[in-house]
C-alpha cells in the first residue's frame, strides 16, 4: 500500500507539472545530458543516429522527478522535498476519505468509480482521432500466440489480476463483510469481474492508441520498441507522446494524470479501509478518524523512503519479494483451503442457502480443479526458473537479496504460524484430534442471525445424513465437486 501511494505521489508531481507551457518534459535541459533530444520533436529514436539518444521525457522522469541514483551501494540518499509534498497529497485524500469510516469511503467511492470513466471517454475519443492510433490498438489486442505457453506470461497476468481485483489482499473479504446475508454476491462478482476486464481493455486502447500515434509520427518501424513496461509506460512513453500533440497537450496531460491519480486513490482507499476494519473490529472503541489519521501518518512516513534517489530500487524490490510473489503463494493455499478443505460442494450449498441459486458445473470444475492446478503450476514454474531480481541492469547486494527473502518469509510464514496457533487453541485431548478439528467449521459457524443460523445447521445436518458411510477417496473427491 505504501509503495503504491508513492506512485500516486509521482503522478501528482506530473499532474502539477502538466499545467506548464511548454510541458516540462517536452524540452531538454542543459543539465541533463548531451545526448538528449526534445520529446516535442517527431523524430525516429529507434533507428539511425538518434537510436543512441534519450528523449527529454525519459530524462525528466529519471533526472528531474526521481533524481534516480546509479546504484544504492552507498545508500538510498535523501528524500526529494517535492516528491515528499506530492506524497502528502494522496495520503491526505485517503485520510479524509476514511475519516468517518466505511460510510464516508462509500460515498466517495461513487466519485472515485465514475469520474475516471468520464476522463477515459475523453481520452479515448482523442486517441481515436490520432494518426497511427489504429495500429497501436491492433498491437494491443492482437494475441501473440507463440507466447501462450510461456509461464512467465501467465505469472504476469495472474499478478496483474491480483492487483486489479485486490485478490489475496483482504479488500474483497472486507467489503463483503458489510453486505447483507442475502446479498446477490453472484451478480456482484460477475459485474465486478466484467467491468474490471472492460476497464483494463479501455485503458489499454487509450494508451496504445497514443503509442501507435507516437510510432507513426516518429516513423518507428516496430511498435514494440516504442512500448515500455511498468512505470515507464505511464511516466515516459505516454508523456513523450503527449509532448508531440499539436493541439492543447496540457489538457490531455492533465486529464491523463488526473485519471491515474483518482484510480490510484480508489485502490489505496480500499487497502486502507481493510486495515481500518481489522483494527476497529479488534478495538471497536477507537474512533474512525483516529484510526484513519494513524494509518495515514504511518503510511506517509514509510512512503518517504520511496522519494529518495534510491527509492525506485526499493519499490521494485519490495514489489517483487513483498507483494507479487507472496500473493501468488497465498493464493495457491487459499484456493486449496477454499476448494478442498472447506469444500467446493459446501461453498455451492452455502450459495444456494443464501441466494437460492444452484452453482453451475463450470464454476465447480474451475474452483475444484482448473484454478488450483493452474496457480500451483505457475508458482512451481516461477520458483524453478527463479532468477535474482535486477533493476535496470543493477544487481542488488547479497544483503539486499537476503532481506528480500526475509520479507517474503514474513508474508508466507503467516500461514504455518496461524495454523499452529489454531491447533494450540483447540481443547481436544490428542494432537491428532486437534489438527482434525481445525479442518472443520466451528460449531457456531454460519449466519449471524440466530434463526438463519439454526436453519443453516439444519440444512447441513440433512445433507450429511445423505452421505453413505465408508466412502472411498475417489467418491469423496466427486462428492466435493459435483454433489
Amino acid at each position: 500500500m505504501t509503495y503504491y501511494a508513492s506512485l500516486m505521489g509521482v503522478t501528482m508531481r506530473y499532474l502539477v507539472a502538466s499545467f506548464g507551457d511548454p510541458l516540462p518534459w517536452s524540452e531538454c535541459k542543459d543539465s541533463w545530458n548531451a545526448t538528449c533530444i526534445d520529446s516535442r520533436l517527431a523524430v525516429n529514436m529507434v533507428e539511425g543516429d538518434n537510436a543512441t539518444k534519450v528523449s527529454s521525457a525519459e530524462l525528466y522522469f529519471v533526472n528531474d522527478v526521481l533524481k534516480e541514483a546509479d546504484s544504492i551501494d552507498d545508500g538510498i540518499g535523501s528524500p526529494d522535498w517535492r516528491l515528499v509534498l506530492c506524497l502528502l497529497i494522496p495520503w491526505t485524500c485517503i485520510c479524509l476519505t476514511l475519516v468517518k469510516g466505511i460510510k464516508s469511503s462509500g460515498k466517495v467511492a461513487y466519485f472515485l468509480a465514475i469520474f475516471p470513466y468520464v476522463v477515459m471517454l475523453v481520452l479515448l475519443i482523442r486517441a481515436c482521432t490520432l494518426e497511427g492510433a489504429g495500429a497501436g490498438m491492433l498491437y494491443f489486442i492482437k494475441p501473440q500466440w507463440d507466447r501462450i505457453f510461456e509461464a512467465k506470461v501467465w505469472y504476469a497476468a495472474v499478478t496483474q489480476v491480483f492487483f486489479s481485483l485486490t485478490v489475496c489482499f483482504g479488500n474483497v473479504i472486507m467489503y463483503s463483510s458489510y453486505n447483507r446475508f442475502s446479498n446477490n454476491v453472484y451478480r456482484d462478482v460477475t459485474i465486478v469481474s466484467i467491468m474490471d476486464t472492460c476497464t483494463s481493455m479501455l485503458a489499454g486502447l487509450i494508451v496504445f492508441g497514443v503509442i501507435g500515434h507516437l510510432a507513426h509520427v516518429t516513423d518507428a518501424p516496430d511498435l514494440s520498441k516504442v512500448v515500455r513496461g511498468g512505470a515507464g509506460l505511464a511516466f515516459i512513453t505516454y508523456p513523450d507522446a503527449i509532448a508531440k500533440f499539436q493541439f492543447w497537450p496540457q489538457f490531455f496531460a492533465v486529464a491523463f494524470f488526473l485519471m491515474l491519480f483518482v484510480l490510484g486513490i480508489g485502490s489505496n482507499v480500499g487497502m486502507a479501509t481493510t486495515i481500518m476494519t481489522v483494527v476497529r473490529d479488534r478495538f471497536p472503541h477507537l474512533k474512525p478518524s483516529l484510526v484513519a489519521f494513524v494509518i495515514a501518518i504511518i503510511g506517509f512516513s514509510i512512503g518517504i523512503i520511496y522519494t529518495t534517489p534510491g527509492g525506485q530500487y526499493l519499490l521494485d524490490f519490495l514489489d517483487f519479494y513483498g507483494a507479487s510473489f507472496v500473493a501468488l503463494v497465498l493464493a495457491v493455499f487459499e484456493m486449496i483451503t477454499f476448494a478442498w478443505i472447506y469444500g467446493v460442494g459446501r461453498i455451492c450449498r452455502d450459495i444456494e442457502f443464501m441466494l437460492g441459486i444452484q452453482t453451475g458445473l463450470y464454476w465447480r470444475v474451475c474452483w475444484g480443479f482448473v484454478t488450483p492446478v493452474m496457480l500451483a503450476a505457475i508458482l512451481i514454474y516461477h520458483v524453478a526458473t527463479y532468477k535474482a531480481l535486477t533493476f535496470n541492469g543493477y544487481v542488488y547486494t547479497n544483503g539486499m537479496y537476503a532481506f528480500g527473502w526475509c520479507v517474503f518469509a514474513a508474508g508466507v510464514l503467516q500461514l504455518p504460524a496461524w495454523a499452529l496457533y489454531a491447533v494450540l487453541k483447540r481443547k481436544e485431548a490428542t494432537w491428532q484430534d486437534r489438527i482434525a478439528s481445525c479442518f472443520k467449521p466451528t460449531h457456531d459457524w454460519g449466519p449471524e442471525d440466530p434463526e438463519l443460523n439454526a436453519k443453516y445447521h439444519e440444512s447441513v445436518y440433512k445433507y450429511e445424513q445423505t452421505l453413505p458411510a465408508g466412502r472411498s477417496l475417489g467418491r469423496k473427491v466427486l462428492d466435493n465437486v459435483f454433489h
